[in-house]
Parts: C-alpha cells; sequence; structure tokens
C-alpha cells in the first residue's frame, strides 16, 4: 500500500495537483497480515488548489481486508466512498480484525457509498495468461486497486507503467504481472456499471519554476548538502539507524560527490561522538536520530556545548516514551530538546514546518552553529520525514551565504610579549569564540569538558570565572533572538483568539483558521520555527490577545514554555495518537473555547 499511494501520489504530482501524504505503517518488519496492527495505510490528499492539512477527513477509502476498514473507517466523511477487496473479507479475516459480523450486512456501512470488488479474483484472472505463480499474481492486486482509483480520477497510467518496467526490469514477469493488473482494474472502472463517477482534479497554480515531489527526511539531507555548498565546508554524518530519521542517512549516503562523508557508527553515542570529532576538525559535523537517540547524545551534546563547537542533531520525532510508536508521529521532544542535557546547557532549537520546509530548516540550522559555534537542535517528525508536498527548487542566490572564517594565527600578547593564541577570546558581537583547525601552527589549543578560563581557555575551577563561563553561554544564545525573523502574524492583531503552533501542525492550524474565518469566526494565527531562543517580538505579540490556543502533538509542552516565559494564560489543546490534527478537531477546540470564556 506505500508502493501504491507512492505511485498514486508521484503520478499526481506529474499532472500538477497540489498534493499532501500521510503514510502510516507497522513497527514491525512483517507485522501480522489482517490485524488492526498489521495495517498498512496511506492517505493522499490531491487538489487544484494549495493543501495544508495531512492526515484529515478522506472523500474515498480502498480496503483490501476487512482489517483495513475496521481502523481507517472513522476517517472517512459521511457518504464517502468506499471500494472494498471482497475477496478477503471471508470468516478467518473477519476474526483477526475483530469483527463478530461482517461489516456489509450489519448495517455498519449504511451512510457511505460502498462498491464491492472482487479484487484478487479479477487481478488473479488478468495474470493468468503470464508465466507468474498464482501467489505473485495476487500480490498485484494493490495495483489492480491502483488502477479503479487511477480511473475514478483521470490519472494516466503511463507514468507507472514506465516505473514498474523501470522498477522491475531484472523481474520482467513481476512487471508484466503489475502492468497486468494496473490495465485491469482501470479497464473495470471504465467498464462496469458499479463506477458511474469520474472526477476532473485540474492542476493547481503554481509559481513558474521547476518542481520536485519531496518528502521530509530527503529534503533535510538536500538542506545538509546545500549549507555544505554555502559553508564551503565538507558535510559529515554520523548516526546509528532509527525509524523514522534513517532515511535521511541513506539519501546522503549516495551524494559523495559533493563532499558528503556518512559514517554509520555501532550506536548513537558513537555517531554524536564522531560527529562531534568532525566538527573539531573543521567539518560541518550532523548527527540524525529520534527520541530515544537524543536521549543517548545528551553527554556529547553537553561536551558540544562545553567546547562549543559547531554541530546540528537532528531529531525526527516519534511517538514515546522508550521504543513507543517507532512508527507513528509525535512531536514530544521539545522539552529534551531545551532543556535535556546536564547542568546549565542552553542551546538554539528550530523546528521545520512542513516537508519541503525541512530543507531551509537544515540551512537554517547548519547557519547558527557556525556563526555561535554551538550545538542545535533541528526537530522535525514522523509526519514530515515521510510526507511528501510538491517543492519548487529554489534559486542558489536566494540561499543565505553561511561560510565561515577559521582562526589564522595568534589572536593576543601573551605576559613576555610573544604572539598567543586564545581559544575563548569571543567575538564581541555574537560571543563565538574562534573556530582554529587542529594541527595550525601557533594555534594549538586544548579543548574538553572540564570548565574554561575565560578567554585564554585553560582548565579552571575558579567559582567566579565557571559562574561567568555560564552567564556568557546563556547570553550568545539569547543573542540570536536578534538574528532570526520576527514572528509573523497571519492576521489583524486583534482577533478572539490567537492560533499558536510549532512544527507540523502548521497545515492543520491553517486550515482550520480558513474555516473558522469562512464561519465568521475571529481567529489569528502565529507559527514558531525558533523555539530556543524565542523570536524578539513574540512576548509582545501574545500579550494583544486575551485568548491562546496551542495545538500540539503532546502534553502542551510549548503552553509550558509560553506560560512561565511570557505570562500568558495559553490554553493547550494536546493530541497523542500518533496522527496528526485534522482541522475539525481545531475547529471544534477553538469554538469550544470561545463559547466557555464568554
Amino acid at each position: 500500500m506505500q508502493l501504491t499511494g507512492d505511485r498514486f501520489t508521484s503520478t499526481s504530482a506529474l499532472v500538477g495537483n497540489d498534493i499532501s501524504t500521510l503514510p502510516e505503517f507497522p513497527a514491525e518488519i512483517r507485522a501480522p497480515q489482517g490485524t488492526l496492527a498489521g495495517v498498512s495505510a496511506f492517505q493522499v490528499h490531491i487538489s487544484d488548489h494549495a493543501i495544508h492539512t495531512p492526515g484529515d477527513i478522506s472523500d474515498m477509502l480502498v480496503a483490501m481486508n476487512p482489517a483495513a476498514l475496521k481502523s481507517q473507517l472513522g476517517r472517512l466523511r459521511d457518504r464517502g466512498t468506499i471500494l472494498l477487496n471482497i475477496d478477503a473479507f471471508d470468516e478467518r479475516n473477519l476474526e483477526k480484525c475483530g469483527y463478530e459480523v461482517d461489516p456489509r450486512t450489519d448495517g455498519s456501512l449504511d451512510g457511505y457509498i460502498v462498491h464491492e470488488i472482487p479484487m484478487t479474483k479479477l487481478t488473479v484472472d488478468a495474470t493468468v495468461d503470464l508465466d507468474v505463480k498464482k501467489r505473485d499474481a495476487e500480490r498485484s492486486k494493490n495495483f489492480f486497486a491502483l488502477g479503479v482509483v487511477s480511473w475514478m480520477y483521470t490519472r494516466p497510467l503511463e507514468p507507472t507503467i514506465e516505473w514498474v518496467e523501470s522498477k522491475f526490469s531484472s523481474k520482467p514477469a513481476v512487471a508484466a504481472a503489475n502492468v497486468a493488473a494496473l490495465k485491469a482494474g482501470h479497464a473495470y472502472g471504465e467498464t462496469t456499471e458499479m463506477l458511474t463517477n469520474q472526477y476532473v482534479v485540474e492542476a493547481a497554480p503554481a509559481v513558474p519554476g521547476t518542481y520536485t515531489n519531496i518528502t521530509g527526511n530527503t529534503a533535510t539531507a538536500w538542506g545538509m548538502m546545500a549549507a555544505g555548498e554555502l559553508s564551503g565546508l565538507p558535510v559529515f554524518l554520523g548516526s546509528y539507524p532509527i525509524t523514522p530519521a534513517s532515511d535521511i542517512l541513506h539519501e546522503l549516503s549516495r551524494h559523495k560527490d559533493f563532499g558528503v562523508r556518512t559514517f554509520q557508527a555501532e550506536d548513537e553515542i558513537a555517531g554524536a561522538g564522531a560527529a562531534l570529532g568532525a566538527a573539531f576538525g573543521g567539518a560541518l559535523a550532523f548527527t540524525t536520530t529520534s527520541g530515544p537517540g537524543v536521549a543517548l547524545k545528551g553527554e556529547t551534546i553537553g561536551l558540544a556545548l562545553s567546547m562549543e563547537l559547531p554541530l546540528v542533531v537532528i531529531d525526527v520525532q516519534r511517538g514515546g516514551p522508550s521504543t513507543g510508536l517507532p512508527t507513528k508521529t509525535e512531536a514530544s521532544d521539545l522539552m529534551m530538546a531545551i532543556y535535556g542535557r546536564h547542568g546549565e546547557s542552553p542551546m538554539p532549537v528550530v523546528a521545520a514546518n512542513s516537508p519541503a520546509d525541512c530543507f531551509y530548516a537544515a540551512i537554517e540550522a547548519a547557519r547558527l552553529a557556525l556563526k555561535y559555534r554551538t550545538p542545535v537542535m533541528l526537530l522535525t517528525d514522523g509526519y514530515l520525514a515521510t510526507g511528501a508536498e510538491p517543492w519548487k527548487l529554489p534559486e542558489v542566490e536566494d540561499l543565505p551565504d553561511i561560510s565561515v572564517e577559521f582562526a589564522e594565527g595568534p589572536n593576543a600578547t601573551g605576559p613576555d610579549g610573544s604572539p598567543v593564541f586564545h581559544s575563548f577570546l569571543r567575538d564581541p558581537d555574537t560571543l563565538a569564540r574562534p573556530w582554529a583547525i587542529p594541527g595550525t601552527p601557533g594555534l594549538e589549543h586544548r579543548l574538553g569538558g572540564l570548565e574554561k578560563a575565560d578567554v585564554t581557555g585553560n582548565v579552571s575551577y575558579d567559582p567566579t570565572n565557571h559562574e561567568l563561563m555560564t552567564q556568557l553561554r546563556e547570553a550568545k544564545i539569547k543573542g540570536i533572538a536578534t538574528d532570526i525573523p520576527p514572528a509573523e502574524l497571519d492576521g489583524t492583531g486583534s482577533a478572539d483568539v490567537l492560533l499558536v503552533g510549532w512544527g507540523s501542525t502548521m497545515g492543520s492550524i491553517m486550515s482550520a483558521v480558513h474555516r473558522l474565518r469562512d464561519d465568521g469566526v475571529s481567529v489569528d494565527r502565529v507559527h514558531l520555527n525558533h523555539l530556543n531562543p524565542f523570536p524578539s517580538n513574540l512576548g509582545d505579540l501574545l500579550q494583544e490577545y486575551r485568548h491562546i490556543l496551542v495545538p500540539e502533538l503532546n502534553r502542551g509542552q510549548l503552553v509550558r514554555l509560553l506560560r512561565a516565559e511570557f505570562l500568558v494564560d495559553a490554553t493547550p489543546l494536546s493530541k497523542v495518537q500518533g496522527l496528526p490534527f485534522t482541522g475539525d478537531e481545531i475547529v471544534e477546540a477553538t469554538k469550544a473555547l470561545l463559547e466557555v470564556m464568554q
């Protein structure tokens, strides 16, 4: 089903539709087929206008077995269309997913338009003349379903056929079976009297340019490579594979021609340590992980803070705690990103807001790390990582210059009048210390986890010096507030309620705002891409609103930060189901808040 959804998405992108996807799949490599835990789903939104919301209510559901129907039916709108593979609705499959009665006979589907199609049988019939075993032919039923849906939504078959023939070029029988099933499904939609409606979705208006369909993980990897080019530094990634971040490592490993070096470490700690070593050596260093890995990397991140070296830590968030929900969306690592280290250890936190925005967020995280000589946390999440959307490739000249200057010689005079290098003689504007490449004559210095003396960088146990260094590290991060864009308000500045979001909630919140305004509700919106420090104008902006609602895919972590920092009475809207918000959920919560507060 992931393959089927991906093919439908790619074809829709080619015809110019705006798209948004929500892939969902089990955590197990071979989840128990036919059970609710084993359902693999792929939601695709296509439109002739901008789409904001991932994972919203669907118009049509293709259920390949009873488990798929039961797990996804609640996400289908009233009078929505259901295509059922009735070959899978046998007693055994019904029992495995907990149906006591066949849902086709008990009235539970009366509120929907249901089409029962023997997809498995028709697929086998379409491939009977091919040199494939029956079991292999049955596996092509997903392409039969894709053919039916392609007919219903007037999608061309040629791009998928070309892809199949290329993908399975070494297995011509498999390729032939899939193509035959695809064509058979399309012909079924065209000839059966059951399916009487076809839908035409025109191309969405778009700014002229070159577009590609991109996922968040791919965009993050490309942003990392772009940051290397923009900074003039070699890119190093030290990583340990973990869902849902592994694809960043996979993508980067394909691009050694861009000066990228990837290291698949034996564990999370080694991945972070190798990245920090690369930063010490003058590379643009990254380490990628998810929440459990951030916990393991904490000591190394603290070391990077103490050494004041640039290091970008990319956390593709997932459901927790512990192993939690490895393949499901959650954004519950915000507190860990800001506070999850030993001692007073502030670091910048940047959050991407869409799959395509992961590209720009990666560059921004690298910019801050290099300019301020600090580790930076970049937060994405499972939805952003695997979700896809059209992305217009930027012009290179529009990207920021994040080049960095290394120390080239002594920067101070010793007691005897000789030139010396002080490794913590800070830039007066940024408070960043000089970055010296090891082995450069005259720049010998030592770094480590012990506290350093201000200016000289020598080991110091002096209490007053420790407090000064703690204050300087804090001031350096706070000063970044003047180097990031102010919070941008979508609205009048005097609405009845302000919706505040961060991360992947942006699309859902935007969709909700549009619906609320259509309903006559006075609502404004602000979305935060920088979470530490906050934009310099955020406090003044929040003070203008009596009612503030903060939708989060956690139990209210940003709410706690806003209350503590700005003393505002923000209200949380929490969701921790492994799913993104729907626009309707935010609309209902906003209206409920206004009713309560009246």
